[in-house]
């Protein structure tokens, strides 16, 4: 019997495993099913101490096939440019994954080139690539490129206006030509292809695939058996431990708002009950230590309940994570006033199985999901006005209810699309359609 021979593609993720970067996650989770899809994978990264302030899980590389090949690059140093206040990754470590792009394309055939991270520079080797060795290359948007929420909402975006209007302005240059050439381009939210089509009139929206991220049960069989080197919740205290963890913003200052004023009045109401709640926001900040920056603290000290808060901003191992969401008494899924931002964490929230609150944008496709899958306790705000009815509803359900402590079995039918194995399927099938569609343009 003849073995079929694979398609071979070029992962570019320069965030890789060990590294524990939500931006490298769609590719972990495909690695596993690539190649029973018909493609082997190949990985370009860069060298974990190139990224700065880099938090290293060692058992993430066990999450997928010991024999996929990882090209590791390096470039600058951080330690190198930091004192000068560079810390780009990119301008220190660009140049180096370019040429070792260009080393590997020009000794192996490759039939495609994708792109998954959210150092958007990268995509500009994409059309580089194309034209020297013709090798098409699909584009992951996992955000917004060119982001319009903080000028729009005025709100004050990480690392200040200066060097947000820098990314912006070259975003601008950089984002058509990076567009305008790929095979195709997918997004973990509608509003991404949505946001293209009317920034670029030329954009078709049929080269736009909406793939969200999935979860896999296999990493919560590993975090069954994990326990982080130094655990930041002793959940045998005997409080009751509400946990979030993931990025925090200013864009997520209403859901928190909601959820402290629904405890402040449990705390007023049910005094000896409220006194044993505690609430953890984990990997709160992107920023390296010692600059990262605590966003639920803020709020709850606004609403005098900071003592039954903690907070740490600094991001943890990715099984250090699973293991906070598997053993919490209760889970707080935090949504973003930007009805754009689907929050991929809402699926390993949901294999945590455990109670878990959801207060998201009335238009947050991770809402939408959440009702089709019946996942917990689910609220929609608007605007403003909703802070009070939405905290009185929390705490006469949430909390003195007791819908806190009641486990409610999701819809597994509903949840099956979003597993790794299916979404993997349908990236490798539109791997599939960008190759016979070049192959007939090039006949």
């Amino acid at each position: 019997m003849s073995v079929p021979v694979l398609r071979k593609v070029l992962i570019v993720s320069p965030h890789w495993a060990p590294v524990n970067a939500p931006d490298m996650q769609r590719a972990r989770l495909a690695l596993p099913y690539l190649r029973s899809l018909g493609w082997e994978p190949v990985v370009l990264a860069l060298d974990p101490e190139m990224v700065e302030g880099a938090v290293q899980d060692p058992l993430l590389p066990g999450s997928y096939p010991a024999d996929v090949r990882v090209i590791r690059v390096r470039g600058i140093r951080p330690q190198c440019t930091r004192w000068a206040g560079v810390g780009s990754l990119w301008w220190r470590c660009g140049r180096a994954l370019r040429r070792a792009g260009d080393a590997l394309l020009a000794d192996e055939k490759f039939d495609l080139v994708f792109f998954t991270t959210t150092q958007f520079n990268a995509f500009t080797l994409g059309p580089h690539w194309l034209k020297r060795y013709g090798v098409p290359y699909v584009l992951d948007y996992q955000d917004p490129w060119i982001n319009p929420y903080y000028r729009r909402t005025n709100t004050r975006p990480p690392g200040g206006w200066l060097k947000f209007n820098l990314s912006q302005w070259t975003a601008n240059r950089l984002e058509p030509g990076a567009v305008r050439h790929a095979a195709a381009v997918i997004g973990v939210s509608a509003a991404y292809g949505q946001n293209l089509a009317k920034t670029y009139p030329w954009f078709d929206l049929k080269r736009f695939t909406v793939l969200p991220f999935g979860a896999a049960e296999s990493d919560f069989a590993v975090a069954a058996r994990h326990r982080p080197a130094k655990p930041l919740i002793d959940f045998a205290d005997g409080n009751f431990h509400h946990v979030y963890t993931g990025r925090c913003g200013p864009d997520m200052t209403f859901a928190m708002l909601v959820i402290f004023r629904a405890f402040k009045r449990f705390l007023s109401s049910h005094p000896e009950e409220a006194r044993r709640t505690r609430f953890h926001f984990i990997g709160t900040d992107y920023a390296p230590p010692p600059l990262g920056r605590e966003w639920a603290m803020p709020v709850a000290r606004a609403e005098g309940i900071a003592e039954f808060v903690q907070e740490h901003c600094y991001r943890v191992p990715y099984y250090d994570a699973l293991y906070y969401l598997q053993r919490a008494d209760a889970l707080l899924a935090v949504g973003s006033n930007d009805p754009s931002y689907s929050a991929s964490k809402i699926f390993p929230y949901i294999l945590a199985r455990r109670p878990m609150l959801a207060v998201f944008h009335h238009d947050s496709p991770v809402l939408g999901f959440a009702e089709r899958a019946a996942v917990g306790m689910r609220l929609s705000f608007i605007g403003p006005d909703d802070v009070e009815p939405l905290s009185t509803e929390v705490c006469g359900r949430w909390f003195v209810g007791g819908e806190c402590r009641r486990v409610v079995p999701f819809d597994e039918v509903a949840f099956a699309p979003y597993t790794a194995s299916n979404l993997t399927a349908r990236l490798a099938g539109l791997f599939d359609d960008v190759v016979k569609a070049t192959t007939v343009s090039t006949a």
